[in-house]
C-alpha cells in the first residue's frame, strides 16, 4: 500500500515486513512474527519510581499464519490467524485469547478484500499510521485510546478493504454484537478512505462502538487519570491515608456509544515527513455525552538509512481538562530485520488530574509523569 510510503521511518518498515499482505498471483502459507523487549523507567506510577522488564512496547509481540490461496478467474481465497503474547511471561495477550490481534478469512481479486472474522478497524486501516508519537515511543498513544488511534480491532465482522486505485483506497465494516432480542446491544461499525500521492498521504475515518466491552471495554481512572467522568466518580480517597481506589478497574464503567472521527497527513521533504492527525471522540452515557478533542503533530527524520529520529507533541482536552505531551525516539537498524531504540515522553496533565502515560502504567498521583526506555526488537 503506498499510503505509508512518506513514512521514510526505518523501523516502521522493518515492522510492517511482517504485516500480511495479499497475492492473487500465488498460493502460499507464511509465518511471521515480531518480538519487542527491554527496559523502562517511569519516575512516578502510584507515588513510586519503578523501572522494569517491559515487552511489546515498540511494536506488539506477535507471531502469525497468513496464506492466500489461487482458484482462479482472478479470485483468490486469504486468510490471517494472529497472536499476541507477553514475551516477559510467555502468557497471551488480549485477555488470553489464541488469535486476539487477528483471526479472519475472506476472498480478494482485483477490487479488494472481502472477509470475516476478529479484524483491524478502519481507524488502524486509514488513520493509524498518523499517530507519530507511538512512531516515537509505543507508549505515546493519545491520550486512553479513546479515540482507537493504537490500532484496534472489532470482533465478528464482516470487512471490505479495497486496492488502491490511482492513490486512493476505502472500505467499511460491520461488528455483529451477537446479543439474542438486541441486535444493536455490543455491535460497532467503520468506515474509512486513503489517499497518497507522490509525497503527501491523507485517510479519514469513522468508528463507533456501542455498548464497548472486554478489552475495550472503559476504566476512566486507569485510562486518563481523572477523579470523575461523565459527571460520576471514578474514584474513592480515604481520608486518613489519601490511598486511592480505582471504583472502575473490576466492574467497567458502562459507555453506551463511543463514536470517534480522525484524520491525518503526512508530507515528506527530502529526508524528514512531516505529520499531523486531529481527533474528535464522543462518549455517552447515563444520558450524558462528552467529547475529547485531541491535535498532533511531529515529524520523522531519516538521519541516515540506519538511524531515524522521531518527534511529536500531542494536546489533548476533555471535559474541562488538558493534557500536554512530548515525545522523543532514536531508532537504529543493525540489520534489516532487527533494531534497537531509545525513547522517552512527558506527560503534563492540567490541575486535579492523576496523570497517565498512553494508558500504559499506573496514573502518577501528581499532574506530570515521565517514562525512559532502551528497547530492541526482532521481525521474522
Amino acid at each position: 500500500m503506498k499510503r505509508l510510503t512518506a513514512v521514510a521511518l526505518s523501523g516502521v518498515a522493518l515492522a510492517f515486513a511482517s504485516v500480511p499482505v495479499t497475492s492473487l498471483a500465488q498460493s502460499s502459507v507464511t509465518l511471521y512474527g515480531i518480538i519487542d523487549a527491554g527496559i523502562t523507567y517511569v519516575n512516578n506510577t502510584g507515588g513510586s519510581r519503578v523501572v522494569k522488564f517491559d515487552d511489546g512496547v515498540s511494536y506488539g509481540n506477535r507471531w502469525g499464519i497468513k496464506g492466500t490461496e489461487d482458484i482462479g478467474g482472478g479470485l483468490s481465497a486469504v486468510f490471517t490467524l494472529e497472536n499476541g503474547f507477553h514475551l516477559g511471561n510467555g502468557t497471551l495477550g488480549f485477555n488470553g485469547a489464541e488469535f486476539g490481534r487477528q483471526a479472519y478469512v475472506g476472498l480478494a481479486n482485483s477490487w479488494g478484500t472481502l472477509s470475516f472474522g476478529n479484524q483491524l478497524d478502519m481507524t488502524e486501516e486509514m488513520v493509524f499510521s498518523y499517530n507519530i508519537s507511538a512512531w516515537g515511543s509505543g507508549y505515546a498513544i493519545h491520550q486512553g485510546d479513546f479515540d482507537r488511534f493504537n490500532g484496534d480491532r472489532l470482533p465478528n465482522s464482516v470487512k471490505f478493504l479495497s486496492n488502491e486505485f490511482g492513490g486512493f483506497m476505502f472500505g467499511g465494516m460491520y461488528s455483529f454484537g451477537n446479543q439474542a432480542g438486541n441486535f444493536h446491544q455490543n455491535s460497532a461499525y467503520s468506515v474509512g478512505a486513503h489517499y497518497a500521492h507522490g509525497a503527501f498521504t491523507m485517510g479519514a475515518a469513522y468508528t463507533q462502538l456501542n455498548n464497548p466491552f472486554g478489552i475495550y471495554a472503559f476504566d476512566p481512572y486507569a485510562m486518563i487519570g481523572t477523579s470523575t467522568f461523565l459527571g460520576r466518580p471514578t474514584v474513592s480517597v480515604d481520608p486518613a491515608t489519601g490511598a486511592i481506589t480505582d471504583l472502575y478497574s473490576s466492574t467497567s464503567f458502562p459507555v453506551d456509544k463511543q463514536g470517534t472521527f480522525g484524520v491525518g497527513a503526512s508530507y515528506a521533504i527530502g529526508t524528514v515527513t512531516l505529520n499531523g492527525n486531529y481527533t474528535y471522540t464522543t462518549i455517552k452515557a447515563f444520558g450524558n455525552s462528552s467529547h475529547m478533542q485531541v491535535g498532533e503533530s511531529g515529524a520523522i527524520w531519516q538521519v541516515t538509512p540506519a538511524f531515524s529520529a522521531i518527534g511529536g507533541y500531542q494536546y489533548t482536552s476533555f471535559e474541562g481538562h488538558h493534557w500536554n505531551q512530548g515525545t522523543l525516539g532514536l531508532h537504529y537498524l543493525l540489520s534489516k530485520r532487527t533494531d534497537v531504540y531509545v525513547s522517552g515522553d512527558y506527560l503534563k496533565a492540567s490541575s486535579g488530574v492523576n496523570a497517565v502515560i498512553g494508558y500504559s502504567f499506573t496514573p502518577s498521583t501528581t499532574t506530570t509523569q515521565a517514562d525512559v526506555r532502551v528497547g530492541m526488537r526482532h521481525s521474522f
